[in-house]
């Protein structure tokens, strides 16, 4: 092999991984299955948020096959509380087409990745590097932040220009590896997330301290440059609890474009806290009492929300209602808030109100 540059950067990279790498359940296959799912819950999620999601999920979808079986409410609540839900649906219709489309084995062409539902270019590449050996890069938040201070680039990682140049120092790399590419990718994702992390990196650990030239600059902690972060937005809303017979009335979310399908408990519409009717969607109800009042953050948005018994003035119709016991609502597929109404309620208290 040519002694290059990029050849001695992954050689040094490779003997750092090797070494110092995590021992991440993931790491221990090549079953592109798993390899897949990983990926996939890791998305905008942290590696200790993922490891309990990932070994529970395998648990009820050992096999890829399993998963294209269950139907989609299942996997949907095997991924509540992970958020961002529509991974979990891609997850879904991606294993289908590979059952379908392709005798329920894994593709290992790169068109083949690529064209399943939710693969972008930085799974595709995961994939086919760690699983199939094959010289594809990646490059995700933690590449890079690595290579754009490898390589002092300055400005907005995330502008087009800068994700052209990142995949391209990327693709280089990997190429320069003296072997098993999938070790090289996962040794910038390492790096990136244990040392050369965005504020305070620990330099003085680095495997490639030597070669980096924005720790030259004296700009490590400069770069990349930070977009800035868009401006959170804070919002009140009024959740209800209608018990019967030791029930929770819920109600499953359509058509909103934002956790579709999930379960959830009644929201007031507008400014209904207060006593006298109100109206949630289609039902008619009486605010009662505040149970407790709960702070919950989906992406910018920061909610202050009110948790009020209520009676019902209507019944409620349709297949998208649901009387749940407490216990079951925390097996429907449900985003994290229904947990935390539910453990908001004071050691004791069961439904109580009969309507």
């Amino acid at each position: 092999m040519p002694k290059t540059p990029e050849a001695a950067l992954a050689r040094s990279l490779l003997a750092w991984y090797r070494r110092h790498g995590r021992d991440l359940p993931w790491r221990r296959t090549r079953d592109p299955y798993r390899v897949w799912v990983s990926e996939v819950m890791l998305q905008q999620t942290t590696v200790r948020a993922v490891v309990p999601y990932y070994r529970r999920f395998l648990g009820r979808f050992p096999t890829l096959r399993a998963l294209a079986r269950a139907p989609l409410p299942r996997v949907l609540a095997a991924w509540s509380g992970l958020g961002y839900y529509r991974r979990a649906r891609h997850l879904h219709a991606a294993a289908r087409i590979i059952v379908k489309d392709h005798a329920g084995r894994f593709p290992s062409r790169p068109d083949q990745v690529r064209a399943l539902p939710g693969v972008g270019r930085y799974t595709a590449g995961a994939l086919l590097s760690i699983v199939f050996g094959r010289q594809e890069p990646v490059v995700d938040g933690n590449v890079a932040r690595v290579l754009s201070r490898l390589f002092l680039m300055r400005g907005d990682a995330r502008g087009r220009a800068s994700q052209e140049r990142l995949w391209d120092l990327a693709r280089g790399l990997v190429r320069a590896a003296p072997a098993d590419p999938g070790d090289l990718n996962q040794a910038l994702m390492e790096l990136g997330a244990t040392l050369c992390s965005p504020l305070a990196p620990r330099c003085p650990l680095c495997p490639v301290a030597r070669r980096c030239r924005a720790r030259a600059a004296g700009a490590q902690e400069a770069i990349p440059g930070r977009r800035r972060a868009r401006a959170p937005v804070d919002l009140a809303a009024t959740l209800v609890l209608v018990a019967r017979r030791g029930r929770f009335l819920m109600r499953r979310r359509r058509r909103t474009g934002l956790m579709d399908g999930l379960w959830e408990f009644p929201a007031l519409e507008g400014d209904q806290g207060g006593a006298g009717a109100a109206v949630s969607g289609d039902l008619r109800l009486e605010p009662l009492e505040r149970v407790a009042t709960l702070r919950h953050t989906i992406t910018y948005r920061r909610l202050r929300i009110e948790v009020r018994r209520a009676r019902l003035l209507s019944e409620p119709r349709g297949r998208d209602y649901r009387w749940v016991s407490p216990a079951g609502a925390r097996r429907l597929p449900a985003s994290s808030l229904v947990a935390k109404v539910l453990g908001s309620l004071p050691p004791g208290q069961a439904p109580r109100h009969r309507v």
